[in-house]
């Protein structure tokens, strides 16, 4: 018993566990796992909602907002507008026209300004966005011919032709074709 006792206590005396931490060397700890992934993702949610925390604004702040989202759909409704006007009455749209044409060239120059400053960099980030996804199928190109490749082979495999005519779509081509 003296022996049995004193190996047990070399084992798990002292407050340790020799068999746990010598398993923790070879395979990770599920539940100190768990803690971790619990306190990142905490971490996470709370970085995001200090990012996305709603300030309290004055009536001029959220005044300023409110006619900051009005240019693009305004643009756009009054386009979609003139061409309604085009088509309801030709005359009045025409003498409208007439007046924009006698609109100097260094005034549509100035418009033109200030519609690509507005413009410009919501045009920039989604034009970044764009680069990103096509760098992004890029990289996904080689799996994917890869992926078909193996594909072909599994059906070549099989015995299976690869490009297998649809028998139920050739009947109905003979049916309403002759």
């Amino acid at each position: 018993m003296g022996v049995i006792e004193a190996i047990v206590s070399l084992l798990f005396g002292g407050q340790r566990n020799l068999i746990k931490e010598t398993v923790e060397v070879f395979r990770e700890n599920a539940e100190a796992a768990s803690e971790r992934d619990a306190r990142y993702r905490g971490a996470a949610l709370n970085q995001f909602a200090a990012e996305f925390a709603v300030e309290r604004k004055g009536r001029f702040d959220r005044f300023m907002d409110a006619l900051n989202r009005v240019p693009r759909p305004a643009m756009a409704l009054g386009t979609l507008g003139l061409f309604v006007a085009a088509m309801v009455d030709p005359i009045w749209f025409a003498a409208r026209m007439q007046g924009i044409a006698l609109v100097p060239e260094p005034l549509w120059w100035l418009l033109g300004a200030i519609v690509s400053f507005y413009f410009g960099a919501r045009h920039q980030v989604k034009s970044q966005e764009f680069q990103r996804s096509i760098a992004a199928t890029v990289l996904r190109a080689a799996d994917v011919s890869g992926n078909i490749a193996s594909l072909r082979a599994l059906a070549e495999g099989a015995g299976e032709p690869v490009h297998e005519e649809n028998a139920a779509l050739a009947d109905w081509r003979a049916q309403n074709d002759g």
